[in-house]
């Protein structure tokens, strides 16, 4: 999959290996042990192999990502510690199929705007008024995915960074107490039909009786 999105990857990788057992066995004539250095050479070269590999294979994935429904939400889950991410939406357009993700932490609420940055603004507005009006003194950040050509456009590959990069503000214990009460939030509501007040529907009584 690396080699397929980046075709370069797999001369790195071999420079990556090859490189050190060179120098490895350079240094072993040199110093008249051209097995030790060897063999050390080959464990530095898939240490490094490996290593460059997993950095590769990463920027890889985003690269495959993007311009994809969904990305942002998809490089959120990304983040290991510190940050609790809702896997599912909380706010979308269904016309545009535009998204709002939401993470919390200790640095405060985050929503990420997965969308054309001048299109999702006003959604990530709208979602932005719902959670102050939940938790008023707790710091709210925006981003759009982008290509970074604004303050608060980020780079896919580089949203989950920018995020865990925030300034603590919050205790853990504010933060379990904002999660709670973000819940009252909910998540996407289903589309009502027009005409249809759900507050004053009543059942089919004839139904209900089997006639």
């Amino acid at each position: 999959m690396t080699v397929r999105v980046d075709p370069s990857a797999k001369w790195v990788l071999l420079a990556a290996l090859v490189g050190p057992i060179v120098v490895g066995l350079l240094i072993g004539l040199l110093t008249g042990h051209p097995i030790y250095f060897t063999i050390l050479g080959v464990l530095v070269g898939i240490l490094l192999g490996m290593f460059l590999l997993g950095r590769r294979a990463e920027r890889a994935a985003y690269m495959n990502l993007e311009g994809q429904k969904g990305a942002a939400g998809a490089a959120l889950s990304s983040i290991r510690r510190g940050w609790t991410i809702e896997q599912e939406p909380v706010a979308a357009e269904a016309r545009s199929q535009d998204m709002v993700f939401r993470a919390i932490g200790r640095g405060g609420v985050v929503l990420v705007g997965d969308g054309p940055p001048t299109r999702v603004k006003k959604l990530l507005e709208a979602e932005r008024r719902k959670v102050t009006r939940i938790v008023p003194n707790v710091p709210v950040h925006l981003f759009t995915v982008g290509d970074g050509g604004s303050e608060n456009e980020v780079p896919l590959r580089k949203l989950a960074g920018r995020v865990q990069r925030l300034k603590p503000q919050l205790t853990k214990q504010e933060v379990a107490a904002v999660q709670k009460r973000l819940k009252a939030l909910g998540g996407i509501r289903p589309p009502v039909p027009k005409g249809i007040d759900p507050m004053n529907a009543r059942p089919d009584r004839r139904a209900m009786r089997g006639r």
